[in-house]
């Protein structure tokens, strides 16, 4: 096809396989400097630079700078989805890293995709909303419905705060682990957020696991009827 979007340009930066290890750490929706996505990547800072230059010129990813240090992250969350995809796509085709190891088990029942929560947990909370009728689900499109709304406020989430922003309150995100939907959006985002300014989660340093304590995970269990 010689006119529409050139998706073989996007496919090309992201084929890399050390861009590809960059993008990935970048998933976990932290901002990180050259020299970290370096180590990530397996590669040296100066060859990680002209990686990340590529990424930024092809709109992946973006960068700020803060006192001596620039700080690199994904460009938004659209970038995070397609990117999410390509792993489930990979996952199902048996296209797997060589490198297992017990965080594997953890990184499937819950992560950060992003900055909302994916694996089974994630899944499990997508699933039960929409059961319970909290989510009205048709195809691509999410919305809450009125209980819904009650709920994310009953569970502490500044709603009109969220509307106010003008950003998605509410999108479907394929889960690479397990090719079914958790929820994005700004409410999965603030559903992450306070699950952890309760103390029921935390995110594992230098991962994208999302850890449980044994309350959050009862906790979690009960909210959800899991």
């Amino acid at each position: 096809m010689k006119e529409g979007p050139d998706i073989s340009r996007i496919a090309a930066l992201i084929g890399d396989p050390a861009r590809a290890n960059i993008l990935t750490a970048l998933m976990s929706g932290k901002a990180l400097t050259a020299t970290e996505l370096a180590a990530e990547a397996g590669v040296t800072v100066q060859t990680a630079s002209a990686h990340l230059a590529k990424l930024e010129a092809g709109g992946l990813t973006q960068a700020r700078k803060s006192g001596r240090h620039k700080y690199v992250s994904l460009s938004g969350p659209e970038v995070a989805a397609v990117l999410e995809a390509l792993m489930g796509l990979a996952s199902g085709e048996g296209h797997l890293r060589t490198r297992t190891g017990p965080r594997d088990a953890a990184l499937r029942e819950a992560r950060v995709c992003y900055n909302h929560l994916a694996g089974a947990r994630g899944i499990a909370m997508f699933d039960a909303m929409t059961a319970r009728g909290l989510l009205n689900v048709h195809d691509d499109e999410v919305t809450l419905t009125d209980a819904g709304k009650q709920f994310v406020a009953d569970f502490g989430v500044d709603l009109a705060a969220l509307t106010r922003a003008k950003a998605p309150l509410c999108r479907a995100c394929l889960d690479w682990s397990a090719r079914r939907n958790h929820l994005a959006g700004s409410v999965g985002r603030a559903m992450l957020a306070r699950m952890e300014a309760l103390g029921w989660a935390s995110r594992a340093p230098g991962s994208r696991v999302v850890a449980f304590t044994s309350l959050g995970r009862q906790s979690f269990d009960t909210l959800f009827g899991v």
